[in-house]
C-alpha cells in the first residue's frame, strides 16, 4: 500500500479541470473521426460520457442491453448503439466485428459497466458474489482482452471506471469493495504492459454522484434475510438502507466525464483520477491511502522517518509535474 500511497500523487481533483483547458480537445485524428466504445452507456455515467463524446464530435459505439436503450442511443447523433452484456462471450465477439466494420478502428475504450450488490460478507449468497465479479472485473477483463489489439493498434488510451470503493472499504459493502479493489491492481497491471505499445491507460475513481444504483440496491436489500427483525445485523442494514434510498442530493456525474476526456485524449493522462463531489469524500480517500502507509510503515526493520516520508512524498509530487 505504500506504493499505492505514492501512486495516490497523481490523482488530481476534477475541480483543476473543464471543457475548456483539454489538451487535443478535437474529434479528428489525421483527418478521421476518433471512435470509443463506451460499456454500460444506458443511464448514469456511462450516459453521461457516451452523450458528451457524442456532442464533442466522437463517434461513440454506446453498449446497452435493453432494446429500448440501444433505441434510444441510436437517435443520437454521432451514436451507433452495440448490444453488449459484458458477461456474454457472444455478443463481445459481434461487438469486435460491429466496431471493425465500422470502419474507424478504436481509439478509446471506456470500462464503464458495472453492477452494485451489498451485504455482510459472511451471510451474502455466493452466487450474489459471483455476479458482481462476473460483471465488475471479469467483465472488463473480457471487454479488453477482446478490444486491445483495435486500441494498440490506434496507440489509443484505455479509462476504466472504478471507485473511491477500490481504496476504501466499510461494513456491508464488501461484494462491491472486492471488485473495485481487485479493479484497481488490474488496471495498474494492464497500464504496465500497455506502455509496451504506446496505449495509455487509466483508473478513474469517482465519488458519490446522482444515480438509481443506490436507490435500486437498497430496495433489494431491504428484502435480504439479514435485513428482516431478528437478524443480527438488521437494525444496521436499516441505518445503511435509509442513507442509500435517496441520492437526489448528489450531483450529475458531468465531472467523472471531464476526467474521462482528459484520460483519452490530453497529451500527459494521469494514471489515476479522484472525482468527488466534496472535500469531506476526497479527504476519506486521501486519509485512507495514508492510513494505510502508516500502518505499514511502523514497526519494522525497514521503517521510514517521518522526514524520510516527507521527501518521498516531495519527489513523487515533484516527478508527476514534469
Amino acid at each position: 500500500m505504500l506504493g499505492r500511497f505514492f501512486l495516490s500523487i497523481a490523482f488530481i481533483t476534477i475541480t483543476t479541470l473543464s471543457p475548456f483547458n483539454l489538451a487535443l480537445a478535437e474529434a479528428d485524428h489525421g483527418g478521421a473521426q476518433k471512435a470509443i466504445l463506451v460499456t454500460g452507456a444506458s443511464s448514469g455515467i456511462g450516459r453521461n460520457i457516451a452523450e458528451k463524446l457524442a456532442a464533442s464530435g466522437y463517434f461513440v459505439y454506446a453498449g446497452a442491453r435493453k432494446q429500448a436503450d440501444l433505441d434510444e442511443l441510436n437517435a443520437i447523433e454521432n451514436i451507433q448503439s452495440v448490444r453488449l452484456d459484458v458477461t456474454r462471450q457472444d455478443e463481445i465477439d459481434a461487438a469486435v466485428q460491429t466496431v471493425r466494420a465500422g470502419g474507424k478502428g478504436l481509439y478509446g475504450l471506456v470500462n464503464n459497466a458495472g453492477i452494485l450488490t451489498l451485504g455482510p460478507i459472511t451471510e451474502i449468497e455466493e452466487d450474489e458474489l459471483a455476479w458482481i465479479i462476473d460483471v465488475n472485473l471479469m467483465g472488463v477483463y473480457r471487454i479488453t482482452k477482446a478490444f486491445a489489439p483495435l486500441i494498440i493498434e490506434s496507440k489509443g488510451r484505455i479509462s476504466n471506471i472504478s471507485s473511491i470503493a477500490g481504496i476504501l472499504s466499510g461494513r456491508f459493502w464488501a461484494p462491491y469493495n472486492i471488485t473495485k479493489h481487485a479493479l484497481e491492481a488490474y488496471t495498474d497491471d494492464l497500464a504496465a504492459e500497455m506502455t509496451l505499445f504506446d496505449v495509455h491507460v487509466s483508473a478513474i475513481n469517482p465519488g458519490n454522484y446522482k444515480s438509481e444504483i443506490g436507490t435500486k440496491e437498497a430496495a433489494i436489500l431491504a428484502k435480504k434475510p439479514y435485513a428482516q427483525p431478528g437478524s443480527t445485523y438488521a437494525k444496521y442494514i436499516a441505518e445503511d438502507i435509509e442513507y442509500m434510498s435517496d441520492r437526489s442530493m448528489y450531483k450529475d456525474p458531468d465531472d467523472v466525464t471531464v476526467a474521462v476526456m482528459h484520460a483519452l485524449f490530453d497529451d500527459t493522462p494521469k494514471p489515476n483520477y479522484l472525482v468527488v463531489p466534496n472535500e469531506k469524500e476526497a479527504r476519506w480517500t486521501i486519509s485512507k491511502l495514508i492510513e494505510e502507509m502508516a500502518e505499514l510503515n511502523a514497526d519494522h526493520e525497514y521503517s521510514y522517518s517521518d522526514e524520510e516520508l516527507i521527501q518521498m512524498l516531495k519527489e513523487a509530487t515533484a516527478a508527476r509535474r514534469k
